[in-house]
């Protein structure tokens, strides 16, 4: 494998632990550190954490090779593909002359993710190699110089605007192109070309958020280089004049350093951001592992394509196993964000499309599980997943017992269950007593009814008799 791979990884192997490895440690003074402890009240970060489901787009030149460079296979992330010691620069940076997207249809593609079920949108405005799909006035190196010429995320956020779908926009601080990126500041010319640079990614987010009025937040990527690591200041300041300019804007934990480098949560373990974006490819094991911050997990099909790859080898997954993801994902308080990579043309693989209809069929049954929901504190069981909204609780049953009777167990004293039926068809169940285990916990069964036999993970309701006190008198017998 190829040195730049193999380096390549290892940053991302950093960057994850550097995310997941959090928890109170020290009380260390910070300058700039997080800027609030605890989750943000207000209503749009209400509004993204009721999404659920989300749809993430990487797009733009790497789609031209798709994986390939003259004709040898690149075996890793095809968005990559600019960093391959066989790939040289110029060569890359001219597919810009070739960019002309003619099949491209914002609008098919909204509609396509909405049928999905999908409730907000991650674009990549600027991937690492610096190309970008909005006509930026500070650089060349745009949509506007293509062939094509016309404003890509326009008309993305416009058309998924028009489906009633949210718009948060994925940007690269580390940019390839530029003649002024520094990985790491080694001599006076380097930080005079950095100071430069900074200043470029200023005017550049900035640009954004003026342009694109109705975006909700921003999703940083390619930060994990020691020069960046050193800026803490300068992001911090550049975070608080984002915000100025857009008091509601959501911001993912992956934007700035701390005063001592530390990314994603702080040296004292605390959120840098809105939310945690740390779960890539990745998803956790347990609520404990999220100290209580809100997170969404981003997913790809096969094993690690973000942009296009004609080629798609190892395990390639499932609808099924995608739905799984989604609904842990939201067991566990968090949104799930599954990434399409388009063509050159603009066509989204049919791979994907059939994927996008498989879980967009579930999801038009099952939503009500999955929307505005939040966990639930009942134990976890082998069949599936619990969430919760309001007086409901939500099962999702992925392994059917063989006995068709769904169990879990209730504390003592908390919740009464008033009825349960199938989502799918409203049909009622019967509720068993199980009795009680040792710690005088209530044993419940549920009887799945004969003949119902879905194809799909299904959902069972339990509707609760009064959940606004059931929940203070759960929280009182942890106590």
């Amino acid at each position: 494998m190829k040195k730049i791979t193999l380096f390549l990884i290892s940053l991302c192997i950093c960057f994850s632990a550097d995310i997941h490895a959090q928890g109170k440690r020290s009380s260390i003074p910070l300058k700039h550190g997080a800027h609030r402890i605890g989750k943000r009240t207000d209503p749009e970060m209400q509004r993204w954490r009721e999404h659920g489901l989300g749809q993430f787009i990487h797009w733009g030149l790497y789609s031209i090779p798709g994986g390939f460079w003259k004709g040898q296979y690149y075996d890793y992330a095809a968005e990559q593909i600019r960093s391959w010691d066989l790939v040289p620069n110029e060569e890359y940076d001219n597919l810009c002359n070739e960019f002309n997207p003619t099949a491209f249809d914002a609008r098919k593609w909204a509609r396509q993710a909405k049928e999905m079920g999908a409730r907000y949108l991650i674009f990549t405005t600027k991937h690492h190699d610096g190309f970008c799909m909005w006509p930026s006035k500070y650089t060349d190196f745009t949509i506007a110089n293509s062939p094509y010429k016309k404003d890509i995320v326009k008309q993305v956020v416009d058309a998924y605007n028009r489906e009633g779908i949210d718009v948060i926009l994925y940007f690269s601080i580390m940019d390839w192109h530029h003649p002024d990126f520094r990985g790491s500041i080694n001599n006076p010319e380097d930080s005079l070309a950095n100071e430069r640079f900074k200043q470029f990614t200023r005017n550049q987010l900035l640009e954004l958020v003026t342009n694109y009025p109705t975006l909700k937040g921003l999703w940083f990527d390619g930060t994990w280089h020691a020069a960046w690591k050193q800026e803490a200041e300068f992001a911090d300041n550049l975070e608080k004049e984002l915000r100025i300019l857009k008091p509601d804007l959501i911001i993912g934990s992956r934007f700035r350093p701390d005063d001592y480098g530390k990314r994603g949560t702080d040296s004292n373990g605390d959120l840098m951001g809105d939310y945690e974006q740390g779960w890539e490819r990745d998803l956790p094991n347990s609520k404990e592992e999220l100290y209580g911050n809100d997170w969404d997990c981003v997913m790809t099909i096969p094993e690690n394509q973000w942009g296009y790859h004609s080629e798609w080898k190892g395990y390639v997954k499932t609808a099924y196993d995608l739905i799984e993801m989604l609904v842990k994902s939201v067991s566990m308080d968090g949104n799930f964000v599954l990434n399409f990579g388009p063509d050159s043309k603009g066509n989204i693989r049919p791979e994907e499309t059939r994927i996008a209809g498989e879980i967009g069929k579930w999801m038009k049954t099952n939503n009500e599980a999955i929307y505005a929901c939040t966990a639930s504190e009942l134990k976890p069981q082998g069949w599936g997943y619990f969430t919760q909204k309001e007086n409901k609780l939500y099962l999702t049953v992925f392994n059917r017992p063989i006995n068709n009777r769904v169990k879990f167990e209730v504390p003592k004293g908390t919740i009464k269950i008033r009825k349960a039926y199938l989502l799918a068809d409203k049909r009622e169940m019967d509720i068993i007593d199980g009795g009680r285990n040792k710690k005088d916990d209530l044993l419940y069964q549920i009887a799945i009814p004969k003949g119902f036999t879905p194809d799909q993970p299904f959902v069972i309701v339990i509707e609760l008799e009064d959940n606004r006190n059931d929940k203070n008198q759960y929280q009182q017998a942890l106590t």
